[in-house]
């Protein structure tokens, strides 16, 4: 089994979640950065590599759209805005992230995914919250704190 090494882990996460361009030698200008933004969405069955579980819908649902950048994902370090050089490959959002309060139930919400649209699209990125979250029609809007969704390549 080969593994990735820490440089290439900063680049990809680098490129992915921050909009930075790829940096790596002999890499074409294809490459260029990273999609300009990615749309959090809300799950009530779990997906998988090959499946996209089932979305929340209805009750003024919306998926969050977050610009990719510096300021809205840390690097590998932790340490702020520059460059990724870490050695564990993980980076998580810098900031809140806010769905619209519910006008209707959404159900017990177990999972989240990441799309690269904000409706349709494709899911790019899936996890499992901590703790599943039942909302409904009054309730509060849902929120993650900063550093609540974290993502890790490789290790």
């Amino acid at each position: 089994m080969a593994a990735m090494t820490d440089y290439l882990e900063n680049k990809l996460i680098d490129w992915f979640f921050r909009a930075q361009a790829i940096g790596i030698t002999g890499a074409t200008a294809a490459a260029g950065t990273g999609p300009a933004n990615l749309y959090f969405g809300l799950l009530t069955a779990a997906p998988s590599d090959s499946s996209g579980g089932t979305e929340v819908s209805g009750g003024s649902y919306a998926r969050v759209q977050v610009v990719a950048g510096t300021t809205t994902f840390a690097n590998t370090q932790a340490s702020g805005t520059g460059a990724s050089s870490g050695t564990g490959g993980t980076t998580s959002n810098s900031s809140t992230i806010t769905f619209p309060a519910p006008t209707g139930n959404w159900g017990s919400v177990t999972h989240f995914g990441v799309y690269d649209a904000s409706s349709g699209g494709n899911l790019l990125i899936h996890g499992a919250l901590t703790t599943a979250k039942t909302v409904n029609n009054g309730d509060a809007a849902p929120s993650f704190a900063a550093g609540a969704f974290t993502f890790q390549i490789d290790n």
